[in-house]
Order: structure tokens, then sequence, then C-alpha cells
């Protein structure tokens, strides 16, 4: 199935991008990663986040593990939600710890490491993977329905085998 299809609540958007629900909530309810597929509509509503917004969420993550404010992660979360977020997982996102910029060729990592500063990257096409595997094993949601997918876990599988053989 597409993932342009599938849902994921809160729960399972925290667990694939690495981050505390309260967390997911301050980020939501200030506009910095808001759910795209489903927002909350009061209290009791659930949120439905899209493949694209649980990698921002984990994007956001690794910045802040890095030391990057949140006020400069709130610009680049800008710039990138103003592009559409088109050539995501083929984009390396800088920092110098102040700022972040946006390279799409090694030319331009290249140029960027030739400044002196100390710099980190992360390629999205990593974090978009690492996503993938995670959504991978969890529940996801049919936009369509609503209903509910299963994902593969290992673990459950071995649950199940040990059940039977008792």
């Amino acid at each position: 199935m597409e993932t342009e299809q599938i849902g994921y609540r809160g729960p399972t958007a925290c667990a694939a991008a690495g981050i505390t629900y309260r967390q997911l909530d301050y980020w939501a309810r200030t506009g910095l990663v808001e759910p795209s597929v489903r927002p909350a509509y009061g209290s009791g509503t659930q949120r439905l986040y899209s493949f694209r917004d649980v990698v921002v969420l984990k994007i956001v993550k690794r910045f802040l593990d890095t030391g990057v404010s949140l006020q400069n992660i709130r610009t680049a979360v800008q710039h990138l939600r103003e592009r559409g977020f088109r050539d995501l997982e083929r984009m390396t996102l800088m920092s110098d710890g102040a700022t972040v910029y946006e390279c799409t060729s090694p030319d331009e990592v290249h140029a960027l490491l030739q400044g002196g500063q100390g710099i980190f990257g992360i390629a999205v096409g990593v974090v978009w993977r690492d996503v993938e595997s995670a959504l991978s094993q969890l529940h996801g949601e049919r936009i369509d329905t609503g209903e509910t997918l299963v994902g593969h876990n290992p673990a459950d599988e071995l649950a199940r085998r040990r059940n039977r053989a008792v």
C-alpha cells in the first residue's frame, strides 16, 4: 500500500521518531510539526501523521540531539514545508550549530565543509529508511477507511509460535 494512503497515530509516530508523546504534543500545538493527515479537534480526537511527517519528526529530534536551537529548527522545517518536502529523501541537511543548510549535491556539502567551522549533517535518506523500517513493524491506519494495518513484528510472530507450542 502507498505510504500516502496510511496515517500513523501519535504513539506510533513517537516510537518511529524516537521522541516522547510530550514532545510530539508540544510540537503539534506550537506548529513545529503538525499532523498533515488529521489534526486533533479537541479532547479525545486522534491526530494522524503521514510518513513524511514522521520523517520530519525524526529530523527535528536529530537536530535537537546535536544542539541546534528550536528556533533554528523551526526555520529549517518552515523551509522544508515551503518546498513541499519534495526530494526530501535525496537531501542532506547540514548545520554549524547555528544555521541549517539544505544540500542536494556533494558539491554543496563540500563547499560548506570548506568554510572551516564544525559542521554536522543529516542524510535524510538514511532517516527516511530508518522511519520506513520502524513503521513497518508498527500499526498504521488506512486514511480512506480507518482500517488498522498491523505491521510485521518478528517478536509478535515468535510469541504466537510459543503460544501454539504450549
